[in-house]
């Protein structure tokens, strides 16, 4: 990997950090739930995914930008794995089945409904 790649990816990932760290504080405060900002993070990620797949880029850099850099920062998968993890602690084993299918499935419908949106237009 050469050093434009590499900033490429820091500059990505930098934003992608910032807009999540933003949104969770946004809905902490405004609705005050914790275990569903990670969701609401990953639906959006899963979203802008798919409208991105469905863009089909040919410029490698733009690829590196979004997919590895925004997109890598801005999804919180090990904060879901670290929320089904506490769950799991706290023996809510019912929380943690529907929390996981809960995830799985919206985060689907979401990469599909950007894919089909730019698809349909």
């Amino acid at each position: 990997m050469d050093f434009s790649s590499i900033s490429i990816i820091l500059l990505g990932s930098t934003f992608g950090l910032i807009l999540r760290i933003y949104i969770q504080n946004i809905f902490k405060k405004r609705i005050g739930f914790d275990i569903q900002n990670t969701s609401i993070v990953n639906f959006l990620s899963s979203f802008l995914l798919g409208i991105l797949v469905a863009l089909n880029f040919l410029n490698n850099e733009i690829l590196v930008l979004f997919y590895g850099g925004f997109l890598g920062c801005f999804s919180t998968f090990s904060s879901f794995i670290y929320q089904l993890f506490e769950l799991f602690k706290k023996r809510k084993f019912l929380r943690l089945f529907f929390h996981y299918i809960e995830v799985i499935i919206f985060s689907f419908m979401f990469f599909y409904l950007g894919y089909f949106l730019i698809q349909f237009f």
